[in-house]
């Protein structure tokens, strides 16, 4: 093994502390300046025992995330011995190692931390969506054979789990479940494959690879060192980000970036695939932190890693009502307990409608955006999500006005099985207040549209009707709908 005692003493000298250490990596924070070095070590899904692969790695690093993090990653160096022995950086002499050079970003900066002393909230979680999306949506498209990418996948975690140590029992288990959900997406992979979804990824987007930059959440620390797991579904990737979003806050939390990316990607057909995404990314993790010497943490993610392949019922339940009813509020709260982890895809038009005009969920649209024609459009990308979802077995919450019987049947028979219609109802001057008091929202429903709607009120007809004066007791009300339903 390469002995990299006199470069870490040359980076500790200039950082003036000892390194942060992973399993690969150490990693020497100065005062702006951080120095991170690859440990010389083979491990089953790498092998840093070279220079040539330290420095191809390093250079790999820096090209792969210099577009995501402008001006966070600096430059790749070289740790030099001098005629008289002495080791320096970017010097003359013999190149004993490799040395990338980065921007120092505040401890509490990174994602993970600000998830410890509960700093992320619904802003930041939207903004969290946004970042993927927009990062997924630049990267080109791939023709790898999604097969046998997961295939060498799920055999490379196996391997790894049984070096890690992880108990026998369980991985057997696992293998078993993960290999039979490979086989019954196999056709639905290479359609996404055919589909340009096949992408090459960020490749390990947890909370620990996202930091805030220059007022945004960043992804850096893109994985560099296999390409091989790194071409994949753009899937698996948001997968990671899902799953590491649950087990360090909540599912909520989760559900809120899963909506937000979707709203974003309008990539209804993504949820298809989070069983056999989540569950490998929970079992990467799960043997990581073993590795790293967090048995408790490892415990956690190699049991979500065997729950989340637990079939689960779900459900489609679409929320109607006139503009202030609490519509998109009632589906955000009821989402993450509806479903497969990490809960129901919130299907809105308001989203939909901004997605196809190419702007922002936040941004207002002209009267034009809002003829007849385009809300037709908008409602056929809505049945078509939901019918999409649903037959994917994850819960749908379809979040529109339906005001027409047109689309509540149009809903209806997207559904394909459990189905709710839920009218949302209350008084006038409550929707009044409502809406004139809502700001950096999707819809652009104004106190003219709610009073032109409301003297077209069509009523709940054969759908639910809840009185939505009072919220908890509306999500209360509907929740207990929900759950006749499904018993």
């Amino acid at each position: 093994m390469t002995d990299q005692a006199d470069t870490y003493a040359l980076l500790q000298g200039l950082a003036g502390r000892p390194p942060i250490e992973t399993h690969i990596s150490a990693i020497f924070l100065g005062a702006d300046t951080v120095w991170k070095l690859r440990r010389a070590v083979i491990l089953p899904f790498l092998d840093f025992s070279t220079l040539a692969e330290r420095e191809r790695t390093a250079r790999r690093e820096l090209a792969l995330n210099a577009a995501a993090a402008p001006g966070m990653y600096r430059d790749v160096v070289p740790v030099c011995r001098q005629p008289d022995g002495r080791v320096v950086l970017d010097g003359r002499g013999d190149i004993e190692d490799w040395v990338l050079r980065m921007a120092r970003v505040p401890e509490g900066d990174f994602l993970d931390a600000m998830a410890v002393r509960g700093a992320i909230g619904p802003s930041l979680l939207v903004a969290l969506g946004d970042t993927v999306a927009t990062y997924h949506a630049a990267l080109p498209a791939l023709q790898t054979d999604p097969i046998a990418a997961f295939t060498h996948l799920i055999e490379g975690n196996i391997a790894a789990a049984h070096s890690a140590g992880l108990p026998a029992p369980e991985i057997a288990t696992w293998a078993a479940a993960i290999r039979q959900e490979l086989h019954d997406r196999a056709a639905w992979l290479i359609a996404r494959r055919n589909a340009g979804f096949v992408r090459r990824i960020h490749g390990d987007l947890h909370l620990g690879n996202l930091c805030i930059w220059h007022g945004k959440p960043t992804p850096f620390d893109a994985l560099e060192f296999d390409e091989a797991l790194a071409e994949f579904d753009v899937g698996y990737d948001l997968a990671f980000l899902l799953m590491d979003l649950e087990a360090r806050l909540d599912r909520a939390a989760a559900n809120l970036v899963l909506n937000r990316y979707l709203a974003r990607s309008l990539d209804w057909g993504l949820v298809a695939g989070l069983k056999l995404f989540i569950s490998l990314r929970a079992m990467v993790r799960a043997h990581v932190e073993a590795r790293s010497g967090h048995p408790g943490r490892s415990a956690d993610y190699l049991a979500r890693a065997l729950a989340v392949l637990t079939p689960a019922r779900s459900v489609v339940l679409a929320i109607g009502g006139l503009p202030g009813t609490g519509k998109s509020s009632l589906a955000r709260a009821l989402a993450p307990q509806l479903g497969p982890t990490p809960g129901a895809v919130v299907v809105r038009s308001d989203e939909i409608r901004k997605r196809i005009q190419g702007v922002a969920p936040e941004q207002r649209l002209p009267p034009n955006a809002y003829t007849p024609e385009a809300s037709a459009a908008v409602f056929s990308e809505l049945t078509k999500a939901v019918r999409i979802i649903a037959a994917s077995d994850q819960a749908v919450i379809a979040d529109a006005t339906f005001m027409a019987d047109a689309h509540r049947a149009m809903v209806a028979a997207a559904a394909g099985g459990h189905f709710l219609g839920v009218w949302l109802h209350a008084p006038i001057p409550v929707l009044e207040s409502r809406v004139a008091a809502r700001t950096g929202d999707a819809s652009d429903a104004d106190l003219a549209v709610l009073r032109s709607a409301a003297s077209h009120d069509p009523g709940a007809g054969d759908w639910l009707a809840v009185d939505a004066a009072d919220a908890d007791a509306a999500r209360h009300a509907v929740a207990a709908a929900l759950h006749a339903l499904m018993c």
